[in-house]
């Protein structure tokens, strides 16, 4: 199991590229969530606003 995690000599690159990747992916869901609530907290408004309706 050591062997795994030593990546025959490499875990110092790997390992660190992981991170960034897990970082990166975790960061855009929470970027789409916030945009997402952002915009339909827009939406309601914009429905909510008196005038026309189709």
């Amino acid at each position: 199991m050591a062997e795994f995690f030593e990546m025959g000599g490499y875990a110092v690159y790997v390992w660190p590229a992981y991170g960034l990747v897990g970082a990166t992916v975790a960061g855009l869901i929470a970027h789409t969530l916030i945009s997402h609530r952002a915009a339909r907290r827009r939406l309601r408004a914009l429905e909510g606003e008196p005038g026309e309706r189709a």
